[in-house]
């Protein structure tokens, strides 16, 4: 009768065995996925954030630009340009850009790029800049 019941517990182990390694290899998986997604996450959340920074860095860079060439004239029409190249200057200064995790942040880039067309109808630029942006690729003005 003993030998029966050594069966049933070498038959149980082996059960059992199978069972602990699937879990085991449950949870490797699970950690390894983990890992892996916060790594990916990481990746794309840098990689997307460059991209704003870079077309934010471009209107910045192109109303101080404009800015500069209009601050001596004084006719109405200058007047006027310079006061949508400080309505966008602000709109840059004002938006959530140091913080990824604004729900703001979508709403205030669509608020900046349209007054960047905006500035560019008035001042009678195209606002077409991809064959100048090289490094931007995939930003839409």
């Amino acid at each position: 009768m003993s030998g029966g019941c050594g069966n049933e517990e070498l038959f149980d182990s082996i059960v059992m065995a199978e069972e602990r390694f699937r879990g085991e290899g449950y949870r490797e998986g699970f950690r390894r996925g983990t890992r892996r997604g916060l790594q990916d996450g990481r990746r794309h959340g840098v990689s997307h954030g460059a991209k704003l920074s870079t077309e934010i860095s471009f209107y910045y860079g192109f109303a101080i630009t404009w800015k500069c060439l209009l601050q001596h004239n004084t006719d109405v029409k200058s007047r006027k340009r310079m006061k949508v190249l400080e309505s966008l200057l602000g709109l840059i200064q004002n938006s959530p850009h140091d913080d990824p995790q604004s729900a703001k942040l979508q709403e205030d880039m669509e608020k900046l790029r349209a007054k960047f067309r905006q500035v560019c109808s008035m001042l009678s630029v195209p606002t077409d800049f991809k064959d100048y942006i090289k490094t931007s690729e995939g930003t839409s003005f």
